[in-house]
């Protein structure tokens, strides 16, 4: 044995630099900077209302696509991230992006819905694998005592793309309040940040590369394998705890139909809806790190935080929805009013301005809240890229019959009772999963220091 050469791989153990490049801060950063330049975008053209046309047929119909093969491979793209590792896989997931932003710079000019539709299918697909394997990250490479604080740092930075892409349409589309479409610049300002992302994502290192201050891997698996992969997702459908998580994960993308299309599309004119969406995410940004800080700092037991955070989110969705429900009353598809403006509407512009704002911050609230419960199931990356991909997948479900709802005119007022349903069945069992399935951190702590390594052995890559 060559004592020497054995000493000589040996590496000391990793700094307390906050910007240490295999760090789990660092690496975090880096994927929600990833979704700020691609979902990011994505949401501020969805959230303009008919992907920034007048007509939501073409983006509905191209919606339904891509939410029926994310349905498909939000499943897969966790046992696909554990096969190809996170480049790979997060390079091709982003790349679907600025196809679907072309095919409405093309759709500007066509008016041919075929090229929407099949370029919303392919990024359904791309979405499938950016959201398994952002999942995977975000939920796994944090220590267990700070999963709520990493979520609202990664759904902060990723909700500024959607601050940003909705300054975009709003700066220039500002002469343009009687428009039918946004114009060409607004849809290559989006490919041009997508293609930003796409290049980005190469910078995501392995889970086996990414090193914890106390020295801990966040998974020393390399590669998985097709037959593994194949069973683990399978006993997903039959998992407990997936089962409980399903009617939140089915809510959670549910209401972007209503709130997009039939509150800002409904509601406001072109200029008005992308001012609209630079407060809808910002929202997201201050929901997110509160409920981040209520998940992980509230009370000593993580438990009890989970409780105390359901409850919030909940009593909040409630007053939101209520809210929602009060300003629905006075419009439908049938009788729909003037639209409104943030510079001529005066007072008739601040319910509704409120109203779609609250949405953004509950959105946040909601699917943070989620994520922060399924990183509480596991400390492994493998086994969170799946419940991830699983989450993820049922949600797009949602989707894809959530746009149809609206294509086929179902009144706007069923539409709003049903998402309130569906978000209010989630919270009784989200509560049953954190009581049965999550542990106190004390005893996550403990469970993952008898894992550590001796830190002379630790490897860097």
């Amino acid at each position: 044995m060559d004592l020497e050469g054995e000493e000589g791989s040996r590496r000391p153990p990793p700094s307390k630099s906050l910007f240490r490049y295999n760090s789990p801060l660092i690496q975090v950063s880096l994927i929600g900077l990833v979704c700020f330049c691609c979902p990011g975008m994505f949401n501020a053209l969805s959230g303009m209302g008919g992907g920034g046309q007048v007509d939501h047929t073409a983006a509905n119909n191209a919606n339904t696509a891509l939410y029926t093969t994310f349905a498909i491979f939000g499943v897969l793209g966790g046992g696909i991230y554990n096969l190809l590792g996170p480049r790979l896989t997060l390079a091709a997931g982003c790349s679907t992006y600025v196809l679907y932003a072309s095919s409405f710079l093309y759709y500007n000019h066509y008016h041919h819905q075929a090229f929407a539709i099949v370029a919303g299918a392919i990024l359904g697909i791309g979405a499938g694998l950016l959201w398994a394997g952002e999942g995977a990250i975000m939920t796994s490479y944090p220590p267990p005592d700070r999963k709520g604080t990493y979520i609202s740092l990664f759904w902060s930075i990723f909700n500024m793309g959607g601050v940003i892409g909705g300054l975009i349409p709003f700066i220039l589309n500002y002469n343009r309040s009687e428009a039918a479409s946004v114009n060409d610049a607004t849809y290559i300002g989006f490919m041009c940040f997508m293609a930003v992302g796409t290049v980005l994502s190469l910078a995501i290192l392995s889970p086996s590369q990414v090193i914890r201050d106390d020295g801990s891997r966040c998974s020393n698996m390399k590669y998985s394998n097709i037959s593994t992969e194949t069973s683990e997702i399978l006993k997903l459908f039959l998992n407990w705890k997936m089962l409980l998580i399903a009617p939140a994960a089915w809510a959670s993308n549910f209401f972007y139909s209503y709130q997009f299309n039939n509150v800002n599309g409904a509601l406001f004119n072109l200029r008005t809806r992308g001012l609209n969406n630079v407060f809808y995410w910002g929202a997201q940004m201050l929901g997110s790190v509160g409920i981040g800080y209520i998940l992980d700092f509230s009370f000593s037991s993580r438990r009890t935080r989970g409780f105390v955070g359901i409850g919030v989110v909940a009593i909040l969705g409630t007053a939101i929805w209520g809210g929602g429900l009060a300003n629905q009353v006075k419009y439908s598809h049938n009788n729909l009013p003037e639209k409104l403006d943030f510079k001529d509407s005066g007072s008739a512009f601040a319910g509704p301005f409120v109203l779609y704002f609250s949405y953004g911050l509950l959105d946040a609230m909601f699917q943070s809240m989620v994520y922060w419960v399924i990183g509480a199931l596991a400390d492994d990356s493998e086994t969170l890229s799946r419940y991830s991909g699983f989450y993820k997948g049922v949600q797009s479900a949602g989707a894809a019959i959530a746009w149809q709802i609206d294509t086929h005119k179902v009144p706007y007022l069923t539409q709003l009772i049903l998402n309130w349903s569906l978000t209010t069945v989630s919270y009784p069992l989200l509560l049953v999963l954190v009581m049965l399935a999550v542990k106190d951190e004390k005893k996550v702590v403990e469970e993952s220091k008898k894992e550590v390594p001796d830190s002379k052995s630790i490897e860097w890559s």
